[in-house]
């Protein structure tokens, strides 16, 4: 995609910081959940140090009962016992022209049941951090289908209205809600989409009321704010913290101090010192996972194709500078990582 298109999906991860949170992340564990829907296979850990490797073994037997599955894009699954969370599934991914040069605001929305249904399992909850395509078109489906609690802004709600989602299913939030799903534990963050080389990014805007006609393109679907989230799975379990864009609100996050951050990676650099500033406001998460780096119109098959727009090697070679003592995890679409981002979640 385009510098002057691209500006909407990124992700982060780190290892655990303070022994409170080792002792946390030590205590996590592989979920036992539905098969994932591709094979499992080695993760990637990028500068994992030996001492590290030696760290986790020592761990021994996982005890807890998390998973989590990294869905392309900003997308993930995050099992905890028999109980799903999904964050910006978008797994149709169809073309738009976006890597070749020929970007067509005009592309014609759909889904694909079949290929959405083979990796979403039956999730009681979806967040939604802001309503583009590619991070909301799957979303009709899914909570149709599996009849989940979708937590998104007011234009997330509209727009799902609009596409035939039953207005009761949905939780609209502003950013700062703290919210006890039974044990899971959601906290909304306040946050911004990221921006391309102009300081400019597609399709803004917001809706107070519903769209004129039901939306039919890609262009129908404006961002409408931005939102993270941060997740945590049972008095004890792991915090995630997940985002959907490349930029954030520094004094909303300060505080949050998660186990793990899903960080967008950027696709310019207008935005302001984003590495050291965002890793100093979460307190060096121990664990950073890049998200948004990935080719998301290439089929969820096989292993990530990137986005020649994003710099995936010098972001996490910027993580690694900030913060030599996190642990940076560039996810696979095929593996299962337990609480601590480490393969082996339950298949």
């Amino acid at each position: 995609m385009t510098q002057e298109t691209h500006d909407m999906k990124e992700p982060v991860e780190r290892t655990g910081r303070r022994l409170g949170r080792r002792t946390v992340l030590r205590r996590a564990a592989v979920l036992g959940a539905a098969a994932p829907l591709i094979p499992a296979t080695a993760g990637t850990a990028a500068g994992e140090s030996g001492e590290a490797r030696e760290r986790g073994r020592s761990r021994g037997p996982a005890a807890g009962s998390v998973s989590l599955r990294w869905l392309g894009t900003a997308g993930w699954r995050i099992d905890v016992g028999d109980r799903s969370v999904l964050f910006d599934p978008y797994l149709t991914r169809f073309e738009t022209g976006l890597y070749q040069g020929a970007f067509d605001p005009r592309t014609p929305l759909r889904t694909r049941p079949d290929i959405v249904d083979a990796h979403v399992g039956r999730p009681e909850l979806v967040l939604v951090s802001h309503s583009h395509w590619d991070h909301l078109a799957d979303v009709p489906h899914i909570a149709k289908s599996t009849g989940a609690r979708v937590v998104g802004t007011e234009t997330t709600y509209h727009l799902l209205v609009a596409l035939g989602v039953d207005a009761g299913q949905i939780s609209v939030v502003k950013g700062g809600e703290v919210l006890d799903f039974g044990g899971i534990v959601v906290e909304v963050v306040p946050s911004l989409h990221s921006r391309n080389k102009k300081c400019a990014y597609f399709a803004p805007g917001t809706l107070n009321a519903p769209p004129a006609t039901v939306p039919s393109t890609i262009s129908d679907l404006p961002e409408g704010d931005t939102l993270a989230f941060q997740v945590r799975a049972g008095g004890g379990g792991p915090s995630a913290f997940l985002m959907g864009a490349s930029d954030f609100d520094e004094r909303a996050v300060r505080g949050l101090r998660p186990d793990l951050a899903m960080v967008a990676v950027p696709s310019s650099t207008v935005t302001h010192r984003y590495v050291p500033r965002l890793l100093g406001a979460l307190d060096t998460p121990g664990v950073v996972v890049p998200v948004h780096w990935d080719n998301f119109e290439v089929p969820l098959s096989g292993s990530p194709v990137r986005d020649p727009a994003m710099d995936l090697d010098a972001f996490v070679a910027q993580v690694r500078e900030v913060s030599p003592t996190t642990r940076v995890v560039v996810p696979d679409y095929r593996t299962v990582y337990d609480g601590t981002m480490r393969p082996g979640g339950s298949r």
